[in-house]
């Protein structure tokens, strides 16, 4: 792990000041970020760019998600490098990614997942949830931080907004908890989010989107 932490440390030291004067992102909230300790990060996904953003908005070592296809890939040594979690995104259960993810959270660390588990280029809000985050906080006892992004990645328009939500645990009935989940996130998404851009914006109910969806994670 220490040297994961120096790869990791050694990429956001050469990247982080890059991204800031490319991007100019702004960073609301960040203090519900626990400074030590188990955490998990649970935001929408828009870009390729969304973990680089959650990244660089805290101090913290954070692990993320990350479909298994960039793993297998010709970059794969830099996700492995770093010990991101490869995750199956054509399997509907993924036990072997929660299982790295809950070991990460019992080590104290911050781990970082999109429940949308892909980017959202629709008309809605938010797409149907998986039920990895809320699994992970269960079997690891570790707070969720919801969080929103907003904007776009143009360069040089400071034009791109994360914003991180109070923190709560999820219950047993990790229906309801997922539901919490997806409420707050949206609820963060309407505060964040241009009103222009939110007009155009359809909001599917958590429970209508259960409908003919099972819980995978």
């Amino acid at each position: 792990m220490k040297q994961t932490c120096y790869t990791y440390q050694i990429l956001r030291f050469l990247f982080t000041p890059l991204f800031r004067l490319l991007y100019h992102p702004h960073v609301m909230g960040s203090d519900n970020i626990p400074a030590t300790g188990a955490v998990i990060l649970a935001g929408n996904h828009m870009h390729a760019l969304d973990p680089i953003l959650i990244d660089t908005s805290t101090k913290r070592i954070v692990r993320t998600l990350a479909k298994k296809d960039l793993h297998d890939g010709p970059f794969g040594f830099v996700f492995r490098a770093v010990h991101t979690i490869p995750v199956d995104l054509h399997s509907k259960h993924n036990p072997a990614a929660l299982h790295a993810a809950v070991h990460a959270l019992q080590q104290g660390d911050a781990v970082n997942v999109s429940p949308e588990a892909k980017r959202n280029y629709t008309e809605q809000l938010l797409l149907p949830f998986k039920y990895g985050a809320v699994v992970m906080s269960a079997r690891a006892h570790a707070p969720i931080i919801p969080y929103a992004i907003t904007g776009t990645y143009k360069p040089f328009s400071g034009g791109v907004t994360v914003r991180f939500g109070a923190p709560f645990y999820a219950s047993d009935d990790l229906t309801a908890a997922n539901r919490e989940l997806y409420n707050r996130i949206a609820a963060l998404l309407r505060r964040s989010m241009d009103p222009a851009v939110l007009a155009q914006k359809q909001f599917t109910e958590f429970d209508e989107w259960s409908i003919g969806h099972d819980k995978t994670s």
